[in-house]
């Protein structure tokens, strides 16, 4: 076995292990942000934001993605975004309420491709496409870093503005895809099969 297989087993459970630890934070954030304890809240939320980019990292680097492991990270995702939104409510309703229409628009037309998702294919799309991946990412650093340093208006409409690109192309893909595919990389690709099935 050479050091690269090593690793690979080392680490094959690993991305599916940091997203149940998220899911298993999502209890504890919200417990916290019911009490008001805002240090402790930014404490366990940070590095669950962490892990959902390590956990992609490894398991793209490492070629260990799975069906199971997209579906657990688009749960954790989910949960996470919820207890995160609870969070900023709670501690940083300021933010919210004068941004609105971005919030709205963010978050509407995710939780309305997902209800879609749910309805064609009976579970969460888990595409989790290049443009989804990184608006997720900003996303994530937006929230850490308005617990952290402060409210940044440009990271928020930057990662908003990716967030609803992503979500309409989620949308093409829900109509592209008659059947369940995890780990998509995006509209072009899905598009790009067609053609090579139909030229071959």
């Amino acid at each position: 076995m050479n050091a690269s297989s090593s690793t690979r087993e080392r680490l094959r459970n690993a991305p599916n292990a940091l997203s149940a630890l998220r899911i298993a934070a999502v209890p504890v954030l919200l417990g916290l942000a019911v009490t008001g304890r805002e240090a402790a809240f930014t404490w366990v939320l940070v590095p669950a934001l962490l892990s959902d980019i390590a956990d992609g990292w490894i398991a793209r680097r490492f070629q260990l993605q799975s069906q199971l492991g997209a579906l657990l990270d688009s749960v954790a995702d989910t949960l996470l975004l919820f207890v995160s939104i609870y969070g900023m409510w709670v501690f940083h309703r300021d933010v919210i309420t004068s941004n609105v229409p971005v919030c709205v628009a963010v978050i509407g037309l995710w939780m309305l491709e997902n209800g879609f998702a749910l309805l064609r294919y009976g579970r969460l799309s888990s595409f989790h496409t290049y443009v989804s991946k990184v608006a997720g990412y900003l996303l994530g650093i937006y929230i850490g870093g308005l617990f952290v340093f402060g409210h940044s208006p440009w990271l928020l409409y930057t990662a908003a503005a990716l967030s609803i690109v992503g979500n309409l192309e989620e949308f093409a893909l829900l109509v592209a895809l008659p059947q369940w595919r995890a780990n998509v990389r995006g509209l072009w690709w899905v598009l790009a099969e067609r053609r090579d099935r139909g030229a071959s």
